[in-house]
């Protein structure tokens, strides 16, 4: 009994096989397949139709929408930081200028001090020759 049973579970797979290799062999398992994932892809839009409808209706946010507030959180931050490099940028241009002015300013007193020592020298060359030309004369 063994031995028929064996016979035929093998009569059995060589059967199957061969009509399962004849389908393989057909364009039915490829239309099929095909019919399958278009099923698929318009229950999955329905299916994301019907959330976005519910979520609208809940008053809830949706993917989209939670991407946009995130697309502008972003862009918002990129301007901060522009903003915030703007503002140094002025910082250092106005320090750099005040800078500047008091350099000037320093500038400005070294110059009077100059002149004032070239206003002595003179005068003092010019006592000096005047003594010069009484001692001469």
């Amino acid at each position: 009994m063994v031995k028929n049973f064996y016979d035929m579970w093998k009569n059995y797979y060589s059967e199957y096989s061969s009509l399962l290799d004849d389908q393989v062999t057909k364009e039915f398992p490829a239309q099929a397949i095909g019919q399958i994932l278009e099923m698929n892809l318009q229950f999955k839009k329905i299916l994301n139709e019907t959330t976005e409808r519910y979520y609208e209706f809940a008053n809830l946010p949706s993917r989209n929408d939670l991407a946009h507030v995130s697309s502008q959180i972003v862009n918002i931050d990129a301007k901060v930081d522009d903003l915030e490099e703007f503002l140094q940028e002025s910082k250092d241009k106005q320090e750099d200028s005040k800078k500047l002015q008091r350099e000037m300013t320093e500038l400005k007193k070294d110059m009077k001090s100059l002149d004032s020592k070239l206003t002595q020298i003179i005068t003092l060359l010019n006592s000096s020759r005047e003594a010069n030309k009484k001692g001469t004369v």
